[in-house]
């Protein structure tokens, strides 16, 4: 992580200091779906299709790779920024071709890193949000806005009982300065419903 105050570290990196294993557990697991034949590009599929070929995507909380790796297959220029440096690692690993970077989000400032074009599509699943350090969801939604393109959009996919209800996460939105253009509770197109388990939310700048 990028951030030196300690109360503002995820808990991603939490978990991890807790349980050093845990990064390359989360690895593992996924490349053995992989082998296993899982089909794990869903949130690339929905992203693809939102935009066209050579489109920029940020891969925010990008972990080792799966989704980012994926848009990349598909003709995009991809970046993917996570916190945990053995994820990162994974990708760079794995998933070749796209800009890989150890980034807090609540840090994000790409420019600084020498990449100073916005991005046509953030993609931020897995459960990002709900691995975020408490009470920096809205300053996250912030910086991911301000490195859209003016009619650039940001997907953002999580589950319920994470300690983030999907109420707070709509008002966190409004208050970061975004607009809320789509809900539903699958990546796979299926609309929202009062009981759903799953947020699928597409963002755009007012």
């Amino acid at each position: 992580m990028t951030t030196q105050d300690a109360d503002r570290r995820s808990r991603w990196t939490r978990k991890v200091e807790a349980d050093p294993e845990h990064s390359h557990w989360y690895v593992e697991r996924f490349r053995r779906m992989r082998a296993d034949g899982a089909d794990l590009a869903g949130e690339a599929r929905f992203v693809d299709a939102m935009v066209p070929r050579g489109a920029r995507v940020l891969d925010a909380g990008c972990g080792p790779g799966r989704v980012g790796g994926e848009l990349h297959r598909r003709g995009h220029v991809v970046v993917g920024v996570d916190v945990d440096p053995v994820l990162v690692a994974a990708a760079e690993e794995d998933e070749p071709g796209p800009t890989w970077l150890v980034e807090d989000l609540v840090d994000l400032d790409l420019p600084a890193r020498g990449i100073a074009e916005p991005f046509d599509v953030i993609v931020c699943a897995g459960n990002v949000m709900t691995f975020l350090a408490p009470g920096t969801e809205v300053e996250v939604l912030r910086r991911l806005a301000a490195h859209l393109t003016a009619e650039g959009r940001a997907v953002i996919g999580f589950g319920a009982g994470r300690g983030y209800p999907f109420v707070r996460f709509f008002a966190d939105v409004e208050t970061a300065g975004l607009r809320l253009d789509l809900t539903l509770e699958s990546w796979d197109l299926r609309p929202l419903r009062a009981e759903s388990d799953f947020l699928v939310a597409v963002l755009r700048l007012p």
